[in-house]
């Protein structure tokens, strides 16, 4: 048989796993196609190969940079019957929806500048009018002590990225940062969408974990019949079904946490 590259040719490979056709499989086609949502879904949540390193461009337009200088109002009965107000700046952006975190944005100063009495400029002018008299060391080491001092007296423009409302909240003076026109450059990642990478319907870690969540669900199905008798003294056995289905999920999850999902980055307190 060929290799799972669609919806279709999963959810099949994934019921020939399972016995079809010779065992009649008792789950319903809207049923797995919710199985196969939660699949790509953990898949891309927690595989590292389910995203990838993305850079984002998004231009400001007037309109949008009105609506980030404006704030809505929440009113609140208070103790006592009072009413207090509480704003709340609209300063985010919508992020497409494929975007699953947003690691940072890029400066919005140059350091490139043409002010006479600017460190950088001095230090360009007098000491770096000929490369051949300064080595490339003491260029390097001066240009990260003069970042770590603009990092120290303007800091980086702070941002937070809420996943399920895929809201980037930017904490920036919108009346004097940003302009009509101005572009913004995020560092992101998004998820693989498998339409367009159809390689992801192989992947052995989708169809193991898609099998065992059709088996479970059959199983699951299957439980109400439980110590039903048919024709032939056959007796249905959902329950053990779903039990076999959910020790197979538990080790798949965790071999997935523990080898295929990206670790946590280090905290030192």
């Amino acid at each position: 048989m060929a290799k799972p590259s669609s919806r279709a040719t999963l959810a099949e490979y994934a019921l020939r796993k399972l016995g079809a056709p010779v065992l009649e499989i008792n789950v319903d086609d809207d049923q797995i196609d919710d199985l196969i949502d939660d699949t790509m879904q953990f898949f891309n949540e927690r595989a590292s190969d389910g995203y990838i390193r993305t850079f984002l461009k998004y231009e400001f337009d007037q309109a949008t940079i009105d609506l980030m200088t404006t704030d809505t109002t929440t009113t609140v009965t208070q103790v006592g019957a009072r009413q207090a107000n509480f704003l709340e700046q609209n300063n985010f952006i919508t992020m497409p929806e494929h975007v699953t975190s947003v690691i940072k944005i890029f400066d919005f100063t140059s350091k490139n500048t043409t002010n006479l009495f600017d460190v950088r400029y001095q230090w360009r002018l007098n000491d770096l009018w000929d490369l051949t008299q300064t080595e490339i060391l003491t260029y390097e080491m001066v240009n990260r002590r003069l970042e770590d001092i603009y990092f120290l007296l303007e800091g980086q423009k702070q941002i937070r990225f809420q996943t399920r409302g895929d809201r980037l909240y930017m904490d920036l003076d919108f009346k004097t940062d940003v302009n009509d026109g101005d572009f913004i450059v995020f560092d992101a990642y998004r998820a693989l969408d498998p339409s367009s990478f159809t390689t992801l319907y192989d992947d052995i870690f989708v169809k193991r974990y898609l099998t065992q969540l059709i088996k479970r669900q059959w199983g699951q199905n299957l439980s109400k019949f439980q110590g039903a008798q048919l024709p032939g003294g056959i007796t249905m056995n959902g329950d053990q079904i779903y039990q076999q289905a959910q020790q197979e999920l538990d080790k798949i999850e965790e071999q997935m946490l523990t080898t295929y999902e990206i670790p946590p980055y280090d905290m030192i307190g």
